[in-house]
């Protein structure tokens, strides 16, 4: 089993790291940094250097993260996934056997998270295995 989490280094992200280091060390599962990397909208050229920009977010957000969880001596991996986030999350619970995915909120209203598609709200829905939304540190 694993702990998966989404990161994406918002102030979301940032609490859900911590939590998810606190749940992988409890159970003493490797925890697996996930971050979706697909556009939502977005084709034809616009695409290709909004997909590299984003791509190179990713490697640096999984980077720090993954900087984060060694020093807390927690087995880590992290995988940068050509799927939009909820999807990639989904998939790398399926394929690690996740306990739980860990994700970050960070308050956006009901009405924004429905008409944008927020990824929390799309892994409470579609998700087989337990979501933990944890929100900013305030």
């Amino acid at each position: 089993m694993s702990v998966v989490l989404g990161y994406d280094e918002s102030p979301g992200a940032l609490s859900a790291l911590r939590v998810a280091i606190e749940v992988a060390t409890a159970y003493d599962e490797p925890l697996v940094i996930v971050y979706g990397v697909a556009a939502p909208g977005v084709t034809g050229e616009e695409y290709g250097a909004h997909h590299e920009a984003v791509r190179e977010a990713g490697n640096t957000a999984l980077g720090h993260a993954l900087r984060v969880a060694d020093e807390a001596g927690v087995r880590t991996s992290v995988e940068l996934v050509d799927e939009r986030p909820a999807q990639a999350l989904i998939d790398a619970a399926a394929r690690h056997e996740a306990r739980v995915i860990v994700v970050g909120t960070w308050g956006e209203s009901p009405v924004r998270g429905a008409l944008l598609g927020s990824t929390p709200h799309k892994l409470l829905h579609l998700s087989t295995v337990p979501v933990l939304c944890v929100p900013a540190a305030s």
